[in-house]
């Protein structure tokens, strides 16, 4: 039987240089998508409670008392819990301390990048991981090409023109399952992508769960993100 994970950690921490003006005075998961008045956190804690978890630690760093002060004041889904990092551990170390805050260490858990917005079955990923007898189970995107590309033949004649093309490799779409022992192998310091997740694959107990045909995934690196958000769900596809 699948049992499906009732706790998650989000990832919370980053500069978010790459948003400036917006993440002057407030972190990355704290700036609001476009017309909807919620920050990206304020979605993917819906989400989560959508989708079973009553139980969430958030990771905090860069202006960590601009996201617990809205975390005090706004009405939540679920239990959160926030914890700060003492010092930068880097990706994988951040992800074992914040772990340790989760109720229920003994039972598997989620965990979200904290400037993903997307939308899709984590019931689904969780029943993928299970049969799979994975580790950890990693979300797949196949993101849009920023770029248009141009198709030509072998002689190089220009046939096609293509807006924004699907990419032909799938991506990290930084959303994740883990079973209870996959908290031990994290490093106390350091990238868990460089160290715990190459072990895993080579181990076979790694599995990639690609998103569904139609599901909504956006990563909100840039003020574009922004926009193209707020674009997506006016259109009602985000």
């Amino acid at each position: 039987m699948t049992q499906h994970p009732t706790q998650a950690v989000i990832l919370a921490g980053g500069q978010g240089s790459r948003l400036r003006p917006y993440t002057d005075d407030r972190p990355k998961p704290m700036v609001e998508i476009p017309g909807t008045g919620v920050p990206i956190i304020g979605h993917q804690l819906a989400w989560l409670a959508a989708e079973g978890v009553t139980d969430a630690v958030v990771s905090c760093g860069h202006l960590a008392e601009v996201l617990e002060d809205w975390l005090r004041t706004a009405e939540l889904p679920c239990r959160v819990t926030t914890v700060v990092e003492p010092e930068p551990l880097g990706r994988g170390g951040g992800l074992r301390f914040a772990a340790r805050a989760l109720p229920r260490p003994d039972e598997p858990w989620y965990a979200t990048n904290g400037d993903i917005w997307t939308r899709f079955s984590l019931r689904d990923m969780a029943g993928f991981h299970t049969e799979r007898d994975a580790t950890a189970t990693l979300a797949l995107a196949r993101p849009r090409i920023p770029w248009g590309a141009v198709e030509t033949d072998e002689f190089g004649h220009v046939l096609d023109f293509i807006e924004a093309p699907p990419s032909p490799y799938l991506i990290n779409a930084g959303v994740y399952v883990f079973s209870a022992a996959f908290t031990a192998l994290l490093p106390e310091r350091g990238d868990h992508e460089r160290t715990t997740f190459p072990r895993l694959a080579r181990e076979r107990s790694l599995a990639g769960f690609p998103l569904p045909h139609g599901a909504y995934w956006r990563a909100i690196d840039t003020a574009k993100d922004l926009t193209e958000a707020a674009k997506e769900l006016a259109s009602g596809s985000g």
